[in-house]
């Protein structure tokens, strides 16, 4: 009964719920830290970002191995080629440990809405190097989106006074660190988004997914070890902290992910590419609610042209699947190039 319950759910409202999970994901991160602030454990806040990573990946990665446990077997291992655990490797460590670490760093010294507005430099990024490394084929309108969401990024830098602790000179002006680390994660997404398009194709998203949750998690701790100190993890089994990130994996990572996959089953992906186009009002509109975080002028200005950009590339895709038919969505690994970026972990 339970499962017809579901079945009648659309695909597009599988899509937006995610689309709503996925933009909570990093005031609900800032929320939980000024949680721990309030809840010190010998002077240290145990929900720390360090911590929040590495525990949010870890119970991510039990969650998602009851899901897909069936997957993940030495049979299927067996069918993987070398180019297929070089691809794997890549991706693990751009997204699973690399783009999580800078987008976490980057919420410590920095506004929410500029991780948010600043993360969309990811899709124009990804297509760029999807047209050229995989010939992908584009119109004029979703180009002109692309590059009009990427000046809208560009204001949302140079139009506003960082406030960031940590300031870098560049090309004659001061640029926050909190942004240069956002720019850096969702570079790290859009290059790793590729290479699955390119040699990840035909693997199974359980096996994609454990693996790199479970990779990133391993080489987040040896980085943070080699780079820092072992310190940085002295209240990883707090359980205050334990309790809490249960709650925000279980909601945050797999929810989002579960909700995000059943609807690429009943959607197109020009749906798909709607649902997406959300993302940036309602990770504002998350950071209202949840922090009472209200958008400077930058914020609006670069949010106005990078919706208008996300409008224009919307009216290329709807045209150019009119002239393309499109293939059903399939469980792989493929369908992680149609994500939303960052999801929290």
């Amino acid at each position: 009964m339970n499962q017809n319950i579901f079945d009648r759910i659309p695909g597009r409202g599988y899509l937006l719920t995610a689309i709503i999970i996925f933009a909570a994901a990093s005031p609900v991160t800032r929320k939980l830290t000024e949680l721990g602030a309030q809840n010190l454990v010998d002077g240290r806040n145990p929900i720390s970002f360090c911590n929040v990573l590495f525990v949010g990946n870890i119970t991510a990665l039990i969650l998602l191995i009851l899901i897909y446990g069936k997957q993940f077997n030495f049979q299927s291992f067996k069918q993987l080629s070398r180019n297929d655990w070089v691809g794997l490797v890549t991706v693990a460590i751009l997204s699973g440990a690399l783009a999580p670490a800078l987008i976490f760093s980057a919420l410590e010294i920095t506004a929410v809405n500029n991780v948010v507005l600043i993360g969309r430099i990811e899709p124009p990024l990804a297509l760029a190097l999807s047209v050229i490394f995989l010939k992908e084929r584009v119109n004029t309108l979703i180009v002109l989106g692309s590059i009009i969401s990427f000046i809208g990024v560009v204001l949302t830098v140079v139009l506003q006074t960082p406030d960031d602790k940590i300031m870098m000179e560049m090309m004659g002006s001061q640029i926050g660190q909190g942004e240069l680390m956002t720019a850096g994660g969702a570079i790290a997404l859009a290059i790793a988004t590729v290479v699955s398009q390119m040699q990840l194709g035909k693997i199974p998203l359980g096996i994609f997914n454990i693996f790199r949750t479970a990779a990133g998690t391993v080489i987040f701790f040896v980085i943070v070890i080699v780079l820092f100190t072992p310190s940085h993890f002295t209240d990883v089994l707090s359980p205050f902290l334990w309790q809490w990130m249960i709650i925000y994996s279980a909601v945050i990572v797999v929810g989002g992910q579960l909700s995000w996959f059943q609807g690429l089953k009943t959607t197109s992906a020009a749906d798909v590419s709607l649902s997406s186009s959300f993302s940036p009002i309602a990770g504002i509109l998350a950071a209202y609610l949840l922090l009472g975080e209200v958008p400077n002028m930058a914020h609006y200005i670069g949010g106005g042209a990078i919706i208008l950009g996300i409008a224009l590339n919307q009216i290329g895709i709807q045209k150019q699947a009119k002239e393309m038919k499109e293939m059903p969505a399939v469980s792989t690994v493929k369908e992680m190039d149609m994500e939303v970026g960052y999801k929290g972990i």
